[in-house]
């Protein structure tokens, strides 16, 4: 079997700012791009070769990958991308501060959509301009499966299908895969192949920036697992 790496994008412009960002397409932010810079060179210095490079359609996941490839000079890898992979839709709360909107909601909603299992935040309105219907880059997508606002749950549900149905095929052919996605859609790829229960799924922390690898015996069950970061390396 092949190896599995999945990182997180660095930092983007809302995580600085302290803003629920979904599937609203920000930039990276300058200390995301030094995150991704140091993800590359770990991946450079340690002589992993990747054969293949899977992101989301959202511009801090490609610009992560990219960066990453660039600096461990792989750009001529393939490199696909799917919607599917894409951070949680945070419906209503898109574009608000988070302090804000648990100031609104109250404590007790805020910690069940932000870190529970099936809560949804409140959805999105069907003729509101940030639906995804109404952006170019999901025009091929048929809108019935585009979300409006979304659980952990439904986040993992499309992310997971799409693992099986893109990346593990890749892995059964031998080859390294790396994933740039979002905090919620490697949250739900970790607690997947962790085999983590839903009870659990709060306490799964996804740092940005940070390599965590997976290798698999041939049935993928996995072998070992392991997290590179600068200067340190933790072995679960």
């Amino acid at each position: 079997m092949g190896k599995l790496i999945l990182v997180r994008h660095g930092k983007s412009i809302w995580n600085v700012e302290n803003i629920f960002t979904g599937w609203t397409d920000v930039d990276i932010a300058a200390e995301g791009v030094e995150e991704a810079i140091i993800a590359g060179e770990i991946i450079r210095d340690r002589n992993i070769s990747i054969d293949i490079c899977f992101s989301s359609y959202l511009k801090r996941a490609i610009k992560t990958a990219a960066i990453i490839l660039d600096t461990s000079d792989m750009m001529y890898i393939d490199f696909i991308k799917s919607w599917k992979l894409n951070e949680r839709n945070y419906g209503a709360w898109q574009g608000r501060n988070k302090d804000e909107v648990k100031r609104d909601v109250g404590e007790d909603f805020y910690w069940k959509v932000r870190r529970g299992f099936s809560t949804p935040p409140p959805k999105l309105s069907i003729g509101d301009e940030r639906n995804p219907k109404f952006d170019e880059k999901y025009r091929k997508v048929n809108v019935d499966e585009l979300p409006i606002g979304e659980s952990l749950k439904d986040t993992k549900q499309r992310t997971v299908a799409y693992f099986y149905e893109a990346i593990v095929p890749e892995l059964v052919k031998g080859k390294t895969v790396l994933v740039a996605a979002h905090g919620n859609s490697i949250r739900a790829l970790i607690g997947h192949i962790d085999g983590i229960v839903a009870e659990e799924m709060p306490k799964v922390e996804v740092q940005t920036g940070v390599l965590n690898i997976y290798e698999f015996d041939n049935i993928m069950n996995v072998k070992e697992k392991y997290v590179l970061q600068k200067e340190v390396e933790v072995f679960h």
